[in-house]
């Protein structure tokens, strides 16, 4: 599908978080009329209709599961989470999070309601984990073999976080600067580095809006299965606490404070 520049100005102006919904919502809308060109006039009358009354509530699901696009190829990928991604909506599905918020809102629903999760394949991050309600980052942790280290400096050079430094034993690891985003290991040409551990990140609790918040990071690094059990509880918790369509992040701080 072809945009023209005006229109593909505009559609940049929606929020993130629906960007890519609304940018499908609009191709389909011109393909729906034959044509494989996007106009400025496509991208309005999408919006008037949008935002008429009951527009928006019609295109809502009560839940978002977003992805960056590491299972495209990205060189960065730590961990491929299609998987994942699937395991995490089919959860979504079956705890019916519209049905609780058509029963907990008054009024129209809006995109804010949904309860939403962010999977990225890598500390890159490009799908913001940090400021959603369950944020997941893939992660390789790096472990030190008996392989005799060359002192090559591969990768000390390599690490954003500045967490490899050269000992007199070969590379040593902060535990605390890294991020296990697994680039010390794919450039060590002797194979002193290699991942001990492979497996998630999770956040907690993250979000914008007029008083933004990042996500609190779940200690240790999750296998598949914990991720799946912790969005289960993490679900079931909010159906149980959220009123009114209070988000995630809210109830959380609002227990924490209790406790």
């Amino acid at each position: 599908m072809i945009w023209e520049k005006d229109a593909d100005a505009a559609i940049k102006k929606v929020p993130f978080f629906v960007r890519k919904k609304v940018r499908k919502k609009v191709e389909a809308f011109v393909s729906d009329k034959g044509r494989d060109k996007v106009t400025l006039g496509d991208v309005q009358a999408l919006k008037k209709k949008f935002l008429s009354k009951g527009g928006m509530e019609s295109e809502i699901k009560g839940h978002d599961v977003s992805a960056c696009f590491g299972g495209e190829g990205c060189p960065n990928s730590v961990v491929p989470s299609g998987r994942l991604v699937k395991d995490i909506q089919a959860l979504m599905e079956e705890a019916d999070i519209l049905s609780f918020l058509r029963s907990e809102v008054k009024g129209d629903l809006k995109f804010h309601h949904e309860f939403r999760v962010s999977v990225s394949d890598c500390p890159n991050a490009c799908s913001r984990p940090q400021i959603t309600d369950i944020g997941i980052i893939g992660a390789a942790v790096p472990g030190i073999t008996t392989e005799p280290c060359s002192a090559c400096e591969a990768c000390v050079e390599i690490c954003p976080e500045q967490a490899v430094v050269l000992g007199d034993m070969g590379p040593e690891i902060d535990t605390d600067a890294c991020l296990s985003c697994g680039k010390c290991m794919r450039v060590c040409p002797t194979d002193t580095l290699e991942t001990a551990k492979t497996g998630y990140r999770v956040l907690l609790g993250g979000r914008l809006g007029r008083h933004p918040r990042l996500g609190m990071e779940v200690p240790g690094i999750l296998s598949h299965d914990e991720v799946v059990d912790l969005v289960r509880r993490c679900l079931k918790f909010y159906k149980k606490h959220s009123r009114g369509g209070k988000r995630f992040s809210h109830v959380l701080e609002s227990l924490s404070q209790v406790i």
